[in-house]
């Protein structure tokens, strides 16, 4: 694993949409759909080009403030992921289709008096309800927006994207030409791509009827009416990531400070989701970079780290508020969901061949060295020096912070609990021990596991790696050591093993429990 390479702007704000689209209940890739129908048909429409670059940015910027109210809309809702996605195709609609709606959908799930009380609540609010949500979403889009340096348009326009052509939308009520365009094809383009998606070119034409001149600007809704089915029956059989980049209208790469900022950005997109969680990810990005430095990594890993920490939580968009801020015990259902948070943050990043060694991390943020992590399971052969880092980074500012269903342990407490995880063989010693270090804790006091033969926790690592026929230069690349010393560690373990071959190193390792079974053929491989 290396530190990032070539990174363009639209990456990283395509991986942002590709995170909303999980908060808003949408398939990955919504986001990116609606970008090429608002280019497509703003270029139909003869949008200038600046026009056109600012309905680009406001497409996969939309909905990165939706986070911010995440944790109230959970509380109001039931499952926020879900209402939103059903709320949809109305968003734009009449009243009385979004009240309908909410009647029949607010609270699901919830006991039947607490439901009514939630929907007499949202009838009693009637439209001006949704402003301070839409708000919210507009404000910290826009706010992001200008922290990645977007055009005034881009910012200017996020205000913009809920307003309606009649002055019924939100936040302010602007109406026709205080609009801008470029927000205004946004919106359209959103809406067209996911009615298409839901009832096909019919009932796309049934709502434009029913909206024009009042959600939709008759002059735009004419152009996408005119010109978005080829796009859209396009999109059906293409990559949207690739399309995306290849529409970008001001390739821009980003690095250095300005890196570090859109990363930051994605950072406070996946805190912000909860008074929980507020913080959370920029602490553990210091934490593990110092407690890097501490080990002597080499510049490139300790940038990594520091990274990958900062972006491991992109894929928590995809689990209900509802469930990450449960007071009590997960159902099993739900424990599956938060499982799988780590894998939707390394299958967002990924898309970007720049960003992808932090993604692979990234998904290993909730690995255990005996294989008791998720989402892959990996054990310690397999978990390089920065993934062990990094797990044990995120659990102690996790246990330091309080939870809905526990309060924090105080820091002075923090070393024996992680010590007693080293002991179980969750985590590796030296990286807790350089993690409470870098925390200004005391190492913690746990008591090693007792060993066959003695051996040592590396020995036991080398002892897994030549069981299963690595050479000792594998071993020591997979391990990142060098091969004298991994010479040393198997005449070590040759002399207290009682064995002279490898064979013999091999039947010790599974008589006595330690070695790991090689993964079958078309097993995914980390």
């Amino acid at each position: 694993m290396s530190a990032p390479g070539k990174v363009h702007l639209s990456e990283t704000v395509a991986c942002l949409a590709l995170a909303t689209d999980l908060g808003m209940g949408q398939p990955l890739e919504h986001g990116l759909r609606t970008c090429l129908l608002a280019v497509r048909v703003g270029e139909a429409l003869g949008l200038s080009q600046a026009e056109i670059a600012d309905a680009y940015y406001i497409c996969l910027l939309r909905f990165v403030g939706c986070n911010a109210h995440a944790h109230q809309d959970a509380l109001e809702t039931g499952d926020e992921i879900a209402f939103r996605s059903g709320i949809a195709p109305f968003l734009n609609g009449g009243t009385p289709e979004i009240l309908r709606f909410m009647v029949g959908n607010l609270g699901r799930g919830a006991p039947v008096m607490h439901r009514a009380r939630m929907v007499a609540g949202a009838l009693a609010a009637g439209p001006k309800g949704g402003r301070e949500p839409i708000a919210t979403t507009c404000e910290v889009a826009r706010m992001i927006a200008s922290r990645l340096d977007m055009s005034p348009g881009v910012v200017r326009g996020l205000d913009y994207t809920y307003e309606h052509h009649d002055g019924s939308g939100f936040p302010n009520g602007a109406a026709a030409e205080e609009i801008p365009v470029a927000a205004h094809v946004a919106m359209v383009a959103r809406d067209f791509e996911i009615l298409y998606r839901l009832g096909g070119w019919d009932m796309v034409l049934e709502v434009a009827k029913k909206r024009r001149g009042r959600a939709y600007n008759p002059r735009v809704l004419d152009g996408f009416v005119a010109h978005a089915l080829g796009q859209l029956e396009a999109e059906a059989s293409e990559t949207g990531w690739d399309a995306v980049m290849a529409a970008d209208p001001s390739p821009v790469v980003l690095s250095g400070t300005r890196l570090m900022e859109a990363l930051t950005c994605c950072a406070d997109f996946a805190d912000i989701s909860s008074p929980f969680t507020l913080g959370y990810s920029h602490q553990v990005s210091d934490l593990a970079a110092r407690a890097a430095g501490a080990l002597r990594l080499d510049s490139g890993r300790i940038e990594l780290v520091r990274c990958a920490a900062l972006v491991q939580e992109l894929g928590m968009s995809a689990v209900s508020r509802a469930v990450v801020d449960k007071a009590g015990p997960l159902t099993d259902g739900e424990w599956e969901r938060v499982r799988l948070h780590p894998y939707f943050t390394e299958r967002i990043l990924v898309r970007c061949p720049g960003l992808a060694p932090i993604g692979t991390l990234a998904g290993s943020h909730h690995e255990r060295m005996d294989g008791s992590g998720y989402h892959r399971g990996t054990a310690a052969d397999r978990l390089p020096p920065t993934a062990r880092l990094l797990a044990a980074a995120g659990a102690y500012v996790a246990i330091t912070s309080g939870r809905p269903w526990r309060p924090a342990i105080p820091a002075g407490e923090a070393a024996t609990t992680l010590g007693e995880l080293v002991s179980s063989g969750a985590f590796e010693g030296e990286a807790v021990d350089a993690v409470l270090a870098a925390a200004g804790e005391p190492a913690s006091p746990r008591r090693r596991r007792a060993r066959p033969a003695g051996l040592t926790e590396r020995e036991v690592e080398v002892l897994r790696l030549i069981s299963r026929g690595m050479s000792n230069r594998q071993v020591a690349g997979d391990l990142m050591i060098s091969v004298k010393t991994v010479g040393r560690h198997v005449e070590n373990i040759y002399t207290k093993a009682g064995v002279s071959t490898r064979a013999a190193a091999a039947m010790f390792a599974l008589q006595n429990g330690l070695a790991e079974p090689e993964p079958f053929a078309g097993q995914e491989q980390d």
